[in-house]
């Protein structure tokens, strides 16, 4: 009677093992969530939708970890920073400022000036930076006032967003949003370019 009992406790034990799984809720993973634009076999990024220029790239999920403003800002500033620094890059290898030497390769341009001149334009920039934000330089402060747009510092000295509709001033961001990632990317190919041949730009 003992071996019995214990064959049917073993037999139970194991066909459980085939059973299908209870389902206590809802399922956790959603088969109707909306997918990227960009990468098509990812989940569209929730937190980057109505800005302009979403496409729905955000493969490493940063804006769930970070504040979508200050990313938005970060990316608009370094946009903007690409656009000169592509113009510089270029420019300076045809063009010398006086008493300065010509360098044929711009990655040598910050050896040409010296650590001085380097460190004036950090200096002033983060002036810049401070004077802008009205002081508020951090993450957790840069947008302190919740009707700060990112990016918005109210400079447009030559008048181009003014008198324009809503749709107009969207198509102007979306074409800095755009040239300023096209940047981005070239002005690092550039650097590396002349890091890997040795070589001037042109």
């Amino acid at each position: 009677m003992v071996k019995i009992t214990a064959s049917l406790i073993a037999l139970a034990g194991t066909a459980s093992a085939f059973a299908p799984a209870s389902n206590n809720g809802p399922s956790t993973m959603a088969l109707n969530a909306e997918m990227s634009r960009a990468v098509p076999f990812l989940v569209a990024p929730t937190k980057t939708a109505g800005y302009v220029g979403d496409v729905g790239f955000d493969p490493l999920g940063f804006s769930d970890l970070f504040d979508i403003k200050w990313l938005r800002e970060a990316e608009i500033k370094h946009g903007r920073s690409s656009m000169l620094a592509t113009v510089g890059f270029v420019l300076q290898q045809y063009v010398s400022l006086p008493g300065y030497e010509h360098c044929n390769d711009s990655n040598m341009a910050p050896n040409a000036v010296g650590a001085s001149a380097m460190l004036q334009i950090v200096f002033w920039m983060g002036v810049l930076e401070f004077w802008t934000n009205k002081g508020n330089v951090t993450m957790e402060t840069m947008f302190a006032d919740p009707d700060r747009v990112p990016g918005n510092l109210g400079f447009d000295p030559m008048g181009l967003g003014k008198n324009k509709s809503e749709e107009e001033m969207e198509k102007i961001q979306l074409n800095e949003i755009k040239n300023g990632r096209l940047a981005m990317l070239a002005i690092g190919g550039m650097i590396h370019h002349n890091w890997i041949t040795g070589e001037a730009l042109f």
